[in-house]
Protein backbone atom coordinates (compact mmCIF):
# COMPACT_ATOMS: atom_id res chain seq x y z
CA UNK A 1 0.00 0.00 0.00
CA UNK A 2 1.29 3.43 -0.98
CA UNK A 3 2.40 5.51 2.00
CA UNK A 4 1.29 9.09 2.51
CA UNK A 5 4.13 11.50 3.36
CA UNK A 6 4.03 15.13 4.49
CA UNK A 7 7.16 17.22 4.03
CA UNK A 8 7.07 20.64 5.70
CA UNK A 9 9.29 23.45 4.45
CA UNK A 10 8.90 21.84 1.03
CA UNK A 11 9.63 24.97 -1.00
CA UNK A 12 13.08 25.45 0.56
CA UNK A 13 16.45 24.14 -0.55
CA UNK A 14 16.37 20.85 1.36
CA UNK A 15 12.60 20.53 1.12
CA UNK A 16 12.46 20.31 -2.66
CA UNK A 17 14.88 17.36 -2.65
CA UNK A 18 12.90 15.62 0.08
CA UNK A 19 9.82 15.98 -2.13
CA UNK A 20 11.68 14.59 -5.15
CA UNK A 21 12.90 11.61 -3.12
CA UNK A 22 9.39 10.92 -1.78
CA UNK A 23 7.97 10.99 -5.31
CA UNK A 24 10.75 8.72 -6.54
CA UNK A 25 9.81 6.29 -3.78
CA UNK A 26 6.24 6.13 -5.05
CA UNK A 27 4.72 7.87 -2.03
CA UNK A 28 1.61 10.03 -2.00
CA UNK A 29 3.49 13.25 -1.39
CA UNK A 30 2.14 16.29 0.44
CA UNK A 31 4.21 19.46 0.43
CA UNK A 32 3.80 21.87 3.33
CA UNK A 33 4.20 25.40 1.97
CA UNK A 34 3.23 28.95 2.87
CA UNK A 35 1.03 31.25 0.82
CA UNK A 36 4.14 33.36 0.12
CA UNK A 37 6.33 30.40 -0.90
CA UNK A 38 7.90 30.24 -4.34
CA UNK A 39 6.68 27.03 -5.95
CA UNK A 40 9.04 26.87 -8.94
CA UNK A 41 10.31 23.42 -7.96
CA UNK A 42 6.95 22.00 -6.87
CA UNK A 43 5.19 21.88 -10.23
CA UNK A 44 4.91 18.09 -10.51
CA UNK A 45 1.16 17.32 -10.72
CA UNK A 46 1.63 14.42 -8.29
CA UNK A 47 2.43 16.87 -5.47
CA UNK A 48 -0.37 17.85 -3.10
CA UNK A 49 0.14 21.30 -1.56
CA UNK A 50 -1.02 22.26 1.93
CA UNK A 51 -0.56 25.49 3.89
CA UNK A 52 -0.33 24.76 7.63
CA UNK A 53 -0.79 27.68 10.10
CA UNK A 54 1.84 26.69 12.69
CA UNK A 55 1.45 30.01 14.50
CA UNK A 56 -2.16 29.27 15.52
CA UNK A 57 -2.45 25.87 17.23
CA UNK A 58 -6.25 25.93 17.44
CA UNK A 59 -6.62 26.78 13.76
CA UNK A 60 -3.99 24.18 12.88
CA UNK A 61 -5.84 21.54 14.89
CA UNK A 62 -9.09 22.30 13.09
CA UNK A 63 -7.37 22.08 9.72
CA UNK A 64 -5.72 18.76 10.56
CA UNK A 65 -9.00 17.37 11.92
CA UNK A 66 -10.65 18.21 8.61
CA UNK A 67 -7.72 16.71 6.74
CA UNK A 68 -8.02 13.41 8.63
CA UNK A 69 -11.74 13.20 7.93
CA UNK A 70 -11.08 13.57 4.20
CA UNK A 71 -7.77 11.80 3.67
CA UNK A 72 -6.79 9.96 6.83
CA UNK A 73 -3.52 10.70 8.68
CA UNK A 74 -0.13 10.85 7.03
CA UNK A 75 1.95 7.72 7.47
CA UNK A 76 5.15 9.75 7.77
CA UNK A 77 5.78 13.38 8.61
CA UNK A 78 9.15 14.95 7.84
CA UNK A 79 9.26 18.27 9.69
CA UNK A 80 11.82 20.24 7.74
CA UNK A 81 10.33 23.73 8.10
CA UNK A 82 12.31 26.26 10.11
CA UNK A 83 14.42 29.40 10.17
CA UNK A 84 18.16 29.42 9.46
CA UNK A 85 18.52 33.20 9.57
CA UNK A 86 16.36 36.02 10.87
CA UNK A 87 16.45 39.71 11.77
CA UNK A 88 15.27 38.97 15.31
CA UNK A 89 17.01 36.01 16.95
CA UNK A 90 13.96 35.43 19.18
CA UNK A 91 12.24 34.24 16.00
CA UNK A 92 14.52 31.19 15.99
CA UNK A 93 12.82 29.97 19.17
CA UNK A 94 9.34 31.06 18.11
CA UNK A 95 9.55 29.20 14.80
CA UNK A 96 12.04 26.35 15.21
CA UNK A 97 10.86 25.32 18.68
CA UNK A 98 7.44 26.91 19.22
CA UNK A 99 5.98 25.91 15.87
CA UNK A 100 7.31 22.38 16.34
CA UNK A 101 5.43 22.14 19.64
CA UNK A 102 2.24 23.51 18.06
CA UNK A 103 2.53 21.06 15.18
CA UNK A 104 3.08 17.99 17.35
CA UNK A 105 0.25 18.86 19.73
CA UNK A 106 -2.11 19.66 16.85
CA UNK A 107 -1.32 16.36 15.10
CA UNK A 108 -2.17 14.50 18.30
CA UNK A 109 -5.31 16.50 19.09
CA UNK A 110 -6.62 16.01 15.54
CA UNK A 111 -6.09 12.25 15.53
CA UNK A 112 -3.50 12.75 12.81
CA UNK A 113 -0.65 10.86 14.46
CA UNK A 114 1.85 9.53 11.91
CA UNK A 115 3.59 6.17 12.11
CA UNK A 116 6.81 8.16 12.41
CA UNK A 117 7.77 11.80 12.81
CA UNK A 118 11.16 12.94 11.54
CA UNK A 119 12.64 16.21 12.77
CA UNK A 120 15.27 17.77 10.55
CA UNK A 121 17.57 19.34 13.11
CA UNK A 122 21.20 20.46 12.78
CA UNK A 123 24.72 19.72 13.94
CA UNK A 124 24.51 23.22 15.44
CA UNK A 125 22.31 21.77 18.21
CA UNK A 126 25.55 20.39 19.69
CA UNK A 127 27.82 23.33 19.09
CA UNK A 128 31.40 23.01 17.95
CA UNK A 129 33.49 19.95 18.78
CA UNK A 130 36.66 19.68 20.86
CA UNK A 131 39.28 22.00 19.37
CA UNK A 132 42.22 20.36 21.14
CA UNK A 133 41.77 16.73 20.06
CA UNK A 134 39.53 17.43 17.07
CA UNK A 135 37.63 14.26 17.85
CA UNK A 136 34.35 13.90 15.94
CA UNK A 137 31.22 15.02 17.77
CA UNK A 138 29.34 11.93 18.94
CA UNK A 139 25.73 11.32 19.87
CA UNK A 140 26.48 10.88 23.56
CA UNK A 141 28.45 14.13 23.80
CA UNK A 142 26.78 16.97 25.73
CA UNK A 143 24.75 19.37 23.62
CA UNK A 144 26.25 22.81 24.20
CA UNK A 145 25.20 25.06 21.31
CA UNK A 146 26.56 28.59 21.36
CA UNK A 147 24.40 30.09 18.59
CA UNK A 148 20.75 30.99 19.05
CA UNK A 149 19.98 28.96 15.94
CA UNK A 150 21.61 25.90 17.54
CA UNK A 151 19.85 26.52 20.84
CA UNK A 152 16.47 26.74 19.10
CA UNK A 153 17.10 23.47 17.27
CA UNK A 154 18.08 21.82 20.56
CA UNK A 155 14.83 23.06 22.11
CA UNK A 156 12.90 21.58 19.18
CA UNK A 157 14.72 18.28 19.67
CA UNK A 158 13.79 18.21 23.35
CA UNK A 159 10.13 18.79 22.47
CA UNK A 160 10.19 15.86 20.03
CA UNK A 161 12.10 13.55 22.37
CA UNK A 162 9.80 14.19 25.33
CA UNK A 163 6.47 13.79 23.52
CA UNK A 164 4.76 10.39 23.62
CA UNK A 165 2.21 10.71 20.83
CA UNK A 166 4.17 8.91 18.10
CA UNK A 167 7.60 7.42 17.29
CA UNK A 168 10.26 9.82 16.08
CA UNK A 169 13.71 10.06 14.56
CA UNK A 170 15.93 13.15 14.62
CA UNK A 171 18.50 13.86 11.91
CA UNK A 172 21.25 16.42 12.44
CA UNK A 173 22.90 17.18 9.10
CA UNK A 174 26.23 18.91 8.95
CA UNK A 175 26.96 21.39 6.12
CA UNK A 176 24.35 20.69 3.43
CA UNK A 177 25.22 21.74 -0.11
CA UNK A 178 23.77 21.13 -3.55
CA UNK A 179 21.89 22.75 -6.44
CA UNK A 180 20.08 25.88 -5.31
CA UNK A 181 21.93 26.33 -1.99
CA UNK A 182 22.93 29.97 -1.52
CA UNK A 183 25.46 30.25 1.34
CA UNK A 184 28.19 27.99 -0.07
CA UNK A 185 27.37 29.46 -3.46
CA UNK A 186 28.72 32.79 -2.21
CA UNK A 187 32.12 31.17 -1.68
CA UNK A 188 32.00 29.55 -5.11
CA UNK A 189 31.24 32.90 -6.70
CA UNK A 190 34.11 34.51 -4.81
CA UNK A 191 36.52 31.77 -5.88
CA UNK A 192 35.43 32.16 -9.48
CA UNK A 193 36.44 35.82 -9.13
CA UNK A 194 39.87 34.70 -7.91
CA UNK A 195 39.48 35.29 -4.17
CA UNK A 196 38.79 33.04 -1.21
CA UNK A 197 38.10 34.81 2.08
CA UNK A 198 38.27 32.43 5.04
CA UNK A 199 37.29 33.08 8.65
CA UNK A 200 40.02 32.46 11.23
CA UNK A 201 43.78 32.19 11.09
CA UNK A 202 43.82 28.44 11.75
CA UNK A 203 42.14 25.83 9.53
CA UNK A 204 38.54 24.94 10.18
CA UNK A 205 37.79 21.21 10.08
CA UNK A 206 34.42 20.58 8.56
CA UNK A 207 32.12 17.89 7.22
CA UNK A 208 29.47 17.91 4.50
CA UNK A 209 26.47 16.05 3.15
CA UNK A 210 25.16 16.36 -0.39
CA UNK A 211 21.49 17.29 -0.34
CA UNK A 212 20.44 14.26 -2.39
CA UNK A 213 22.13 11.91 0.07
CA UNK A 214 20.41 13.71 2.94
CA UNK A 215 17.04 13.26 1.25
CA UNK A 216 17.72 9.55 0.65
CA UNK A 217 18.69 9.11 4.30
CA UNK A 218 15.58 10.91 5.56
CA UNK A 219 13.12 8.86 3.49
CA UNK A 220 14.98 5.65 4.34
CA UNK A 221 14.88 6.51 8.05
CA UNK A 222 11.10 7.02 8.16
CA UNK A 223 10.50 3.82 6.20
CA UNK A 224 12.84 1.70 8.32
CA UNK A 225 10.67 0.12 11.02
CA UNK A 226 13.68 -0.65 13.24
CA UNK A 227 14.64 3.03 13.54
CA UNK A 228 12.46 4.37 16.34
CA UNK A 229 12.91 7.09 18.95
CA UNK A 230 16.54 7.75 18.15
CA UNK A 231 18.80 10.42 16.65
CA UNK A 232 21.72 10.65 14.22
CA UNK A 233 24.27 12.96 12.67
CA UNK A 234 24.34 13.06 8.86
CA UNK A 235 27.55 13.59 6.90
CA UNK A 236 29.30 11.82 4.04
CA UNK A 237 31.69 10.32 6.60
CA UNK A 238 34.74 12.31 5.53
CA UNK A 239 36.64 15.18 7.13
CA UNK A 240 37.85 18.22 5.22
CA UNK A 241 39.56 21.51 5.98
CA UNK A 242 38.32 24.84 4.68
CA UNK A 243 41.45 24.90 2.49
CA UNK A 244 40.59 21.56 0.91
CA UNK A 245 37.03 22.69 0.31
CA UNK A 246 38.20 25.83 -1.51
CA UNK A 247 40.77 23.85 -3.51
CA UNK A 248 38.11 21.44 -4.76
CA UNK A 249 35.92 24.34 -5.87
CA UNK A 250 38.89 26.00 -7.57
CA UNK A 251 39.79 22.79 -9.44
CA UNK A 252 36.22 22.19 -10.63
CA UNK A 253 35.87 25.81 -11.74
CA UNK A 254 39.20 25.55 -13.55
CA UNK A 255 40.77 28.49 -11.75
CA UNK A 256 44.58 28.36 -11.99
CA UNK A 257 45.25 31.17 -9.56
CA UNK A 258 43.48 31.92 -6.30
CA UNK A 259 44.29 34.56 -3.70
CA UNK A 260 43.46 33.06 -0.31
CA UNK A 261 42.97 35.50 2.55
CA UNK A 262 42.51 34.35 6.15
CA UNK A 263 40.62 36.97 8.13
CA UNK A 264 41.20 37.24 11.91
CA UNK A 265 38.11 36.43 13.94
CA UNK A 266 38.05 39.97 15.37
CA UNK A 267 37.51 41.34 11.87
CA UNK A 268 35.00 38.57 11.11
CA UNK A 269 33.03 39.66 14.17
CA UNK A 270 32.99 43.26 12.94
CA UNK A 271 31.91 42.14 9.47
CA UNK A 272 29.07 40.08 10.95
CA UNK A 273 28.04 42.98 13.17
CA UNK A 274 27.99 45.44 10.26
CA UNK A 275 26.13 42.96 8.06
CA UNK A 276 23.50 42.36 10.75
CA UNK A 277 22.92 46.08 11.23
CA UNK A 278 22.68 46.54 7.46
CA UNK A 279 20.03 43.84 7.42
CA UNK A 280 18.06 45.51 10.18
CA UNK A 281 18.15 48.84 8.36
CA UNK A 282 17.06 47.25 5.08
CA UNK A 283 14.62 44.78 6.67
CA UNK A 284 16.41 41.82 5.07
CA UNK A 285 17.93 38.78 6.79
CA UNK A 286 21.64 38.61 6.00
CA UNK A 287 23.81 35.54 5.52
CA UNK A 288 26.49 37.10 7.70
CA UNK A 289 25.19 37.97 11.16
CA UNK A 290 26.23 37.71 14.80
CA UNK A 291 24.60 34.31 15.21
CA UNK A 292 26.48 32.97 12.18
CA UNK A 293 29.69 34.29 13.76
CA UNK A 294 29.67 31.46 16.32
CA UNK A 295 29.52 28.89 13.51
CA UNK A 296 32.35 30.60 11.62
CA UNK A 297 34.40 30.82 14.82
CA UNK A 298 34.25 27.07 15.59
CA UNK A 299 37.25 25.11 14.33
CA UNK A 300 35.77 21.62 14.71
CA UNK A 301 32.55 20.75 12.88
CA UNK A 302 33.28 17.04 12.42
CA UNK A 303 30.61 14.52 13.41
CA UNK A 304 30.30 10.76 13.70
CA UNK A 305 27.76 9.60 11.10
CA UNK A 306 28.66 5.90 10.94
CA UNK A 307 25.69 4.84 13.15
CA UNK A 308 23.20 6.28 10.65
CA UNK A 309 24.60 4.62 7.55
CA UNK A 310 25.06 1.35 9.43
CA UNK A 311 21.46 1.30 10.66
CA UNK A 312 20.14 2.26 7.23
CA UNK A 313 22.39 -0.37 5.59
CA UNK A 314 23.43 2.13 2.95
CA UNK A 315 26.26 4.50 2.10
CA UNK A 316 26.33 8.05 0.70
CA UNK A 317 26.31 8.09 -3.08
CA UNK A 318 28.38 11.28 -3.30
CA UNK A 319 31.71 12.34 -1.89
CA UNK A 320 32.46 16.07 -1.77
CA UNK A 321 34.12 16.25 -5.19
CA UNK A 322 31.25 14.46 -6.92
CA UNK A 323 28.66 16.57 -5.16
CA UNK A 324 30.44 19.84 -5.90
CA UNK A 325 30.88 18.85 -9.55
CA UNK A 326 27.16 18.25 -9.95
CA UNK A 327 26.30 21.39 -7.97
CA UNK A 328 28.57 23.66 -10.00
CA UNK A 329 27.24 22.19 -13.25
CA UNK A 330 23.73 23.13 -12.06
CA UNK A 331 24.83 26.68 -11.15
CA UNK A 332 26.35 27.08 -14.62
CA UNK A 333 23.28 25.70 -16.36
CA UNK A 334 21.00 28.05 -14.40
CA UNK A 335 23.25 31.04 -15.05
CA UNK A 336 24.31 31.51 -11.43
CA UNK A 337 27.98 31.10 -12.39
Amino acid sequence: MRKKVLITGASGFIGRFLVEEALAGGHETWAGVRASSKLDHLQDPRIHLIDLPYDDKEKLTRQLTQFVSEHGPWDYVIHNAGLTKTLNRKDFFRVNAGYTRHFIEALAAAGCEPQKFLLMSSLSSYGKGDEQTFAPIRRDDPQLPDSDYGKSKLEAECIVRHQSYFPYVILRPTGVYGPGEKDYFMEMKSIQSGFDFTAGLSPQRISFIYVKDLARAALSAVRNEAILNTHYFVSDGNTYTDTEFARLIRDILGKKHLLRVRIPMGLVFLACLCSEWTGKLSGKSMTLNLDKYFILKGRNWICESTPLWRDLDMTPAYDLRQGLQETIEWYRKEGWL
